[in-house]
């Protein structure tokens, strides 16, 4: 079955690609991420992927096929799974998204320091006549960080494109994470060990 991976980020597209599973590329523009107010902070990443997979349904992805990122030219849509997913970081109860500018940023990073928070990745698989979706958490604990430390990240490395302000792979998180529980893979945006048993469940 041939997978769409629904999304542009580089570290997503990296992970699928170390399953060593071929995949193509097809992202829709203006997809609406917004979620209930009264809904659980470790169900808003789930939430997301649905409604990004919802998106994707009645799209025809042969008549798109000259936005997808690589020469596809022909998709069988019967056999062809949409993967969609959200990723979001919960500290004390408080969801903190994509920061805003470089002084929010800093600010989410104050409020990670010191303490363990959770990350939550929202996954979705879709086919043609199945849908199947679930939650991958992490527990990420960090140092006490200076603010020499936060501010030489931020504008280093502007991290303006991540759930919490912050790239496990990146030099935050070789100098300030003292410990992980759950899936490194995870924090960096998509639950690989968990999207290979997804999709082999699609094969059986």
């Amino acid at each position: 079955m041939k997978i769409i991976l629904a999304s542009n980020s580089p570290r997503r597209k990296e992970l699928l690609a170390g399953l060593g599973i071929p995949y193509d590329v097809f992202v829709l523009q203006g997809i609406d991420e917004s979620y209930p107010p009264t809904l659980p902070p470790h169900e808003v990443a789930e939430y997301i992927a649905r409604k990004k997979a919802k998106a994707y349904k009645n799209v025809n992805l042969n008549e798109n096929s000259s936005l997808f990122n690589s020469q596809l030219s022909t998709v069988n849509c019967q056999l062809s799974i949409i993967l969609t997913a959200d990723t979001i970081v919960v500290c004390d109860g408080e969801i903190l998204g994509k920061p805003h500018d470089a002084a929010d940023a800093c600010a989410m990073l104050r409020k990670l320091s010191g303490k363990t928070h959770q990350v939550y990745t929202g996954y979705c698989l879709q086919t043609a006549d199945k849908t199947v979706s679930g939650t991958v958490c992490s527990d990420v604990t960090f140092k006490e960080l200076s603010d020499e430390e936060i501010t030489y990240y931020v504008e280093k490395y502007n991290p303006l494109d991540k759930a919490g302000a912050y790239g496990i792979q990146e030099w935050i998180g070789y100098i300030g994470i003292t410990g992980i529980r759950g899936s490194y893979y995870n924090v960096m945006g998509l639950p690989v060990q968990r999207i290979y048993e997804e999709i082999r469940k699609f094969s059986v």
